[in-house]
């Protein structure tokens, strides 16, 4: 399936480059070659091949949650330069 040179312009030009001549037709052969090797692919028969979502098994390296002690909120305050009615006190933006 050869490329036309206005598919390769249009290719271009979604992909928003300027292109010069000599590149417009180097490309429209690399995409040919791209496009007759895919399909190539696609005849392949693959009806009984599983999916994979990953070619390597990949397992959760995560350390397991674990529920820690937390502050107080006096301790937690005393870290805030003004405090009112147990909340940070901030200066009023507006």
């Amino acid at each position: 399936m050869a490329l036309s040179p206005e598919e390769v312009n249009h290719v271009a030009m979604l992909a928003r480059l300027a292109l010069s001549e000599d590149e417009k037709t180097a490309f429209a052969e690399q995409l040919t070659l791209i496009l007759d090797y895919v399909e190539r692919l696609n005849e392949l028969d693959t009806g009984e091949v599983e999916p994979l979502i990953h070619i390597l098994p990949v397992f959760n390296v995560l350390r397991q949650d674990e529920a820690l002690p937390g502050s107080s909120q006096e301790e937690i305050l005393s870290n805030a330069p003004l405090v009112e009615d147990g909340q940070y006190k901030v200066p009023r933006i507006i």
